[in-house]
Formats: structure tokens, C-alpha cells, sequence
């Protein structure tokens, strides 16, 4: 597979686009910081040596001449304050550029954010059916948010100061050589001792945090699956088996963190060691070549300046190093589902007349995990305008036919043909607008029942709601809905009960009129009477449109005009009703069960 993003560095720059230039200004911003910084010492220096003392001025020559200009050295002694003028107009200018490095930083930081999300969500969208089955959404809600997290706070707040970082050392170093070269070796001696300690932390620290993202991301996925199925585990009485779950992996979370911490412990423990090291060996050596006349007083307050300066940048070198580690593996993970395929149309894809027959000619169908085929050479004929009955046992492959029809499922086996186009050949937009789907489960989201309703037609009115409701035998229910269809549902319709969830669903998909609508076992929550009379209304008010029920109940296959029987991927049974009665055989004895157990219900 040729991915997209072949590298880390493609997959940032992609991300980049739109809050670069706030980086790059930014970081100009930093620099000018770093040079502004650095001034002062000098400043320092000059005063002690020169001004105070006797030593010869070590500045360059265009900044004596300006002194000369004012003065000279004797008017700068009489007139002190205007060096502490100098000293404040410098750090207050070197304030100014901070503040404008943070931000155009955080404007960075924010547009960088906001791009992740934008087409991480915009891509996943786009995802096959089959790739959100293999991966679990608290997997990938953390993907969406602690690693995009990670991702920014290491290229707004670490990356870009690098180049502060690495001037200011660079500049200092210089700065330092110039006033004395065997000190400055001696503060040198350490930088190479700092990065190489990092780069040794650098992969521990990215195995340990990404094993640490491995287990967040699981922990994730608990949460969410007990959030949305909150009422199945109070049913159940599971709370104490969840919470065991959840502390277990917790724990295993934990442990990781904690391993991670002591990784990060150690790091900073040297880094301490390292620094306060350099600072000693500055004062002790310093100290000694001043006495010795080989250092200036004021270039020895300089030199000690410049260390203190310098050693947080050296220090956050090191954090830069050791941090690179855990952005990668967050870019990885990003990487993973940018890299994912989403699913494209052929070109010149096309988009016929769906009122026609729908032919499945030697389907098959299985899992790429090499389990066995759930479909085994599957083929019929639905006539446009007819309703067609599907009906088999759990596993029997009902409806993966349905998700191949919709594409949900890519056919990679046999075709399926809407007139003579294979959907292969098809938009798969134009699929799916033209094919209604209502599953036994259906999704509602956290909105008003009436913006559920209207969901796959936003511009639909008040009136083709109430429309669409009364087909699906929900307008009875609304109307003891204190507040009608301005009711909120809650997450995946919570305050429903199963029936109305599956009534509101089937509303969802009348009011857009589709010409080829299927019924997936939607009718299953619902009892006898209301199953006949929304059978009754579809019959009335689908028009022209193919139906196709799938169900276990024969009562709601009964009337259909041609009926499947499925088992184990085959067709077993087709006919009619009378006709399957006539043959005898699964059909005829699955009514046979539901008649006597209807019979002894009505005697109970």
C-alpha cells in the first residue's frame, strides 16, 4: 500500500499548512529575545572593566565611536544612570519580543490544533465500514486528543524554541571565547555530556511512552463502551465486574506511567548533576584565572551570567531530544489513520435510475481475517417496486447482503447490480442516498427527536416530519412527549424505549423517500399490532419504492411478495408464502414454532 504520509516529517508539514508563518514569525521573535539576552552581561562587563575600572573597552568599535559621541568613558562614570537606562530599554525591548513570541506561538499552537482535528475528523469520516469495526473508538478518540495534544505542545512549545536554544548557546559560546578560551572550553566540555546522555534517554523514553499511549488508549475504549452502554450494565448488575475491569486496566495504565516517570526522573536527575556541574566548574576555574590576571572582573560576572543564561536553554536541548521521542510516536499514531485508504469512487462513476431490479448474482463474502465465508455464492433477483423478505438465523448472512448492497462492505466476490450497473460502478454517495437503511440497532444522537428525524433531510418541515412519524407509528408516542418532537433523546436515544428508537429510525429513512429501502430486523422491539400496522402504512405510502424486510418474525415476511430463507450463507428456500408453506421445510417449521408459541401466549 502506498501511503500518503511516508514519513513523520511529510505528515507534520501537512499538518503545518495554514500556522506556519505564526511559527516562523514567532520564532524570529525568539532569536531577537536570544540577542537582546545576551546584551546585558556585555553591558555588565563593560561598566566593571571600563567604566569602573581601567581596562581597555572590549565592545566593538562602532558601539566606542558612539560612546565616544556622547562623551566617552568619563561621562558614562559621572552619568551611571544611563547605563541602568540602557540595561531597563533593552530587557523591556527583549519583553516586548517575548510577548509577541508567545503570541504569534499560541496563534500557531491553536491553527495547528484545529487543522489536526479538522482532517483527522474529516478523514475518518471518510473510512470504510469495515476499518471502524477492526479499531475501537476510545482507541481513536484518543488518537484525536491526547496525541494531537502531544503533537502541539512539542512543536509550539519545544520545536520552536529550539531555534532560540540553539542560537543563544551558539552566541554565548562566541561570546565567551572571545573573552576567554580555556573557560569557555571548559562550559563547552559539557554540552556534548548533556546531548549525548539525552540521546541515550531518547529511546527508553519513546518505548516506554508509547506502550503508556498503548494502554490510555484502551482505557479509552472501557469508558466509552460503559458511557454508552451505562443502561445494559445496571440491567445486568455489572457494575462491580466494569469496575474491576476498569481498576485492572487502570492499573496497567498506571504502572506504565509510573515506569515512564521514572524514566523521566532519571533524565532530569542527570541533567541536574550536569548543569549545577558546569556552574561549579565556572565559579571554581573562573575564580582561579582571575586571580590569576588571566580574567577580567567584569568578564568573570559575564562569564557567570552567560552560564546561568545558558544553562536552562542546554537543559531544554536535552528536553527537546528526549520529548522528539514521544511526539514521534504521537505522529505515528496520527499517521495510522491518515495513512488509512478511504474509500474513492471510480472515475467516471456513475449514478443511474435506482427504481429497477436489484440482481445479486454467486455473492461471497468473508472477513479478511480468513474466517469462513459468511456468504457462499449468494444469488437472487428483486423486482423494482416489490417487497422481498429475507429470513434466517443469527449468522446466516442477511445482513452482510445488506452492507454489501449499501457498500458498507466492499464485494470483492460476484456482483450486484441495480439494472445493468454494478454498484462497484456506482458514486457510493449516490448509493447510499438512494438506498434507506434501518438496523435492528439504530444510532440516534444527542439532539431533539424531530432533528433525528429530519437528520438525512435537513430541509425537511415540520409537516413531513409529523408525515414520516405517522408511517412509522410514532406520532401516538409523541404526542405524550411533553414537549413533543422538541424532546431531547439523549445520547443514542437513552430515553427511548427500544421500540421507539426503531420507530424513529424508520422515520429517519421515510422522510427522504428513498427508492430502495431495507428493513433490517428494525421491526424486532415492536409489538405484533404496531408491526402490522406500520407494515400496512409502508404498503400505502412507499409508492414505487423496492422493500426489502429482513426479520425473524414470520408474520412480518408473510405478505412480502417473494421470500429468502437463509442458512449458513445459502439460500436454502425462495418462494412465497403459501409456496414455502407448501415446500415443507425450514420455513414451515420456524411457523409452525412461532404459531404454537403465539397460541400458548394467547392462552397464558
Amino acid at each position: 500500500m502506498n501511503e500518503k504520509y511516508p514519513t513523520r516529517t511529510k505528515m507534520v508539514l501537512f499538518f503545518l499548512k495554514g500556522s506556519m508563518r505564526y511559527f516562523v514569525v514567532s520564532i524570529l521573535f525568539a532569536c531577537m529575545v536570544s540577542v537582546l539576552d545576551l546584551i546585558n552581561p556585555k553591558i555588565i562587563s563593560y561598566t566593571v572593566d571600563t567604566v569602573l575600572g581601567t581596562k581597555a573597552s572590549q565592545l566593538p568599535s562602532w558601539v566606542n565611536e558612539w560612546i565616544a559621541g556622547l562623551g566617552g568613558v568619563e561621562y558614562l562614570r559621572n552619568h551611571l544612570w544611563m547605563i541602568a537606562v540602557i540595561v531597563i530599554a533593552v530587557a523591556a525591548i527583549a519583553a516586548l519580543f517575548r510577548f509577541l513570541f508567545n503570541l504569534f506561538n499560541s496563534f500557531g499552537a491553536e491553527k495547528l490544533v484545529k487543522t489536526m482535528r479538522d482532517s483527522l475528523f474529516d478523514h475518518i469520516l471518510h473510512l470504510p465500514f469495515t476499518w471502524h469495526s477492526e479499531n475501537r473508538t476510545g482507541d481513536i478518540i484518543q488518537r484525536c486528543t491526547s496525541d494531537v495534544e502531544q503533537i502541539k505542545v512539542f512543536l509550539s512549545e519545544q520545536l520552536t524554541s529550539l531555534f532560540r536554544i540553539t542560537l543563544m548557546i551558539v552566541l554565548t559560546l562566541c561570546f565567551m571565547f572571545a573573552m576567554n578560551v580555556k573557560l569557555a572550553l571548559a562550559v563547552a566540555l559539557y554540552i556534548p555530556i548533556i546531548v549525548g546522555y539525552s540521546l541515550i534517554f531518547h529511546h527508553k523514553i519513546g518505548d516506554a511512552f508509547e506502550k503508556a499511549d498503548i494502554e490510555e488508549g484502551k482505557l479509552s475504549s472501557i469508558v466509552q463502551e460503559n458511557l454508552t452502554g451505562v443502561r445494559v450494565v445496571r440491567a445486568f448488575g455489572r457494575e462491580m465486574y466494569e469496575k474491576e475491569r476498569f481498576e485492572k486496566q487502570n492499573n496497567q495504565y498506571t504502572s506504565m506511567w509510573v515506569h515512564l516517570m521514572k524514566l523521566l526522573a532519571a533524565f532530569w536527575m542527570s541533567s541536574d548533576i550536569f548543569t549545577y556541574l558546569q556552574i561549579l566548574t565556572v565559579l571554581g576555574y573562573g575564580a582561579a584565572l582571575a586571580v590569576a590576571g588571566e580574567l577580567t572582573s567584569g568578564n568573570f560576572i559575564a562569564f557567570i551570567s552567560y552560564t546561568m543564561m545558558i544553562m536552562w536553554p542546554i537543559r531544554n536541548l536535552g528536553r527537546v531530544i528526549s520529548n522528539l521521542s514521544k511526539a514521534g510516536i504521537s505522529i505515528d499514531r496520527l499517521r495510522y489513520i491518515m495513512n488509512s485508504e478511504v474509500e474513492q469512487d471510480i472515475e467516471h462513476a456513475l449514478m443511474p435510475d435506482m427504481h429497477q431490479d436489484i440482481v445479486f448474482d454467486h455473492v461471497s463474502y468473508q472477513y479478511d481475517n480468513g474466517s469462513s465465508e459468511i456468504l457462499d455464492q449468494v444469488s437472487f433477483t428483486v423486482k423494482a417496486g416489490t417487497t422481498v423478505g429475507i429470513l434466517g438465523g443469527t449468522g446466516s448472512g442477511k445482513s452482510t447482503l445488506m452492507y454489501l448492497l449499501d457498500r458498507l462492505y466492499d464485494l470483492k466476490q460476484g456482483s450486484i447490480k441495480i439494472g445493468d450497473v454494478d454498484i462497484r460502478d456506482m458514486k457510493a454517495e449516490w448509493v447510499r442516498k438512494n438506498i434507506g437503511m434501518v438496523l435492528q440497532e439504530p444510532y440516534l444522537f444527542s439532539r431533539s427527536l424531530g432533528e433525528n428525524i429530519k437528520i438525512a433531510e435537513p430541509e425537511a418541515n415540520f409537516e413531513q416530519v409529523q408525515y414520516a412519524a405517522k408511517i412509522a407509528a410514532l406520532d401516538h408516542a409523541v404526542e405524550h412527549f411533553k414537549e413533543g418532537y422538541e424532546t431531547f433523546v439523549g445520547e443514542r436515544g437513552v430515553t427511548l424505549s427500544g421500540g421507539q428508537k426503531q420507530r424513529a429510525a424508520i422515520a429517519q429513512m421515510l422522510i427522504r423517500k428513498p427508492p430502495i429501502m431495507v428493513f433490517d430486523d428494525s421491526l424486532s422491539a415492536v409489538d405484533a399490532e404496531t408491526d402490522a400496522k406500520i407494515r400496512s402504512a409502508l404498503k400505502e405510502n412507499v409508492g414505487d419504492s423496492t422493500v426489502i424486510l429482513i426479520a425473524h418474525r414470520i408474520t412480518t415476511l408473510m405478505n412480502a411478495d417473494q421470500i429468502i430463507v437463509m442458512d449458513q450463507g445459502k439460500i436454502v428456500e425462495h418462494g412465497t408464502h403459501e409456496e414455502l408453506l407448501a415446500q415443507n421445510g425450514v420455513y414451515r417449521r420456524i411457523y409452525d414454532l412461532q404459531s404454537r408459541s403465539a397460541g400458548q401466549e394467547v392462552q397464558a
